[in-house]
């Protein structure tokens, strides 16, 4: 008796449960895999060995129209999609960072936050898409 009753309880469990594909799939931005090594002993990656930087990457491959990268605390970084996530890919859809603001290029006023991601202007209510990054030695391996 007290299986059925587990069994029961476990199904009901599983059946309450619901799925938020929903919520996190952006239909703007398209699905993509990378894999990317940040070395922070090179030159141009110098600015986020420390606190409060950012740096930006536009490479082909890396992201959809690059990624920006934000040093929090030498131990934590955010890594986010510069495409707009609240506009299909296009030629004016990349983000052009602005201290801790990633701004449009469309004639919006659609502007984002690079420590959180979230939306602070503008309309569509997607956050940037934010990339896996973690910190090995002086590396920064960004991933999705």
């Amino acid at each position: 008796m007290k299986k059925i009753i587990v069994l029961i309880c476990f199904s009901i469990s599983l059946l309450s449960c619901s799925s938020d594909d929903n919520r996190i799939n952006n239909p703007n931005l398209p699905s993509i895999g990378f894999n990317h090594t940040v070395n922070l002993d090179l030159p141009q990656f110098n600015s986020l060995k420390f606190p409060g930087n950012a740096e930006d990457i536009r490479i082909e491959g890396v992201g959809i129209k690059g990624v920006v990268i934000y040093n929090v605390d030498n131990t934590l970084y955010s890594a986010f999609e510069l495409s707009d996530p609240n506009i299909a890919p296009s030629s004016c859809s990349a983000l052009n960072i602005n201290g801790i603001r990633a701004e449009s290029n469309c004639g919006n006023d659609n502007a984002y936050e690079i420590v959180s991601g979230q939306q602070i202007e503008g309309e569509g209510g997607f956050p940037l898409l934010r990339y896996q990054i973690r910190r090995e030695g002086n590396n920064l391996i960004i991933s999705n």
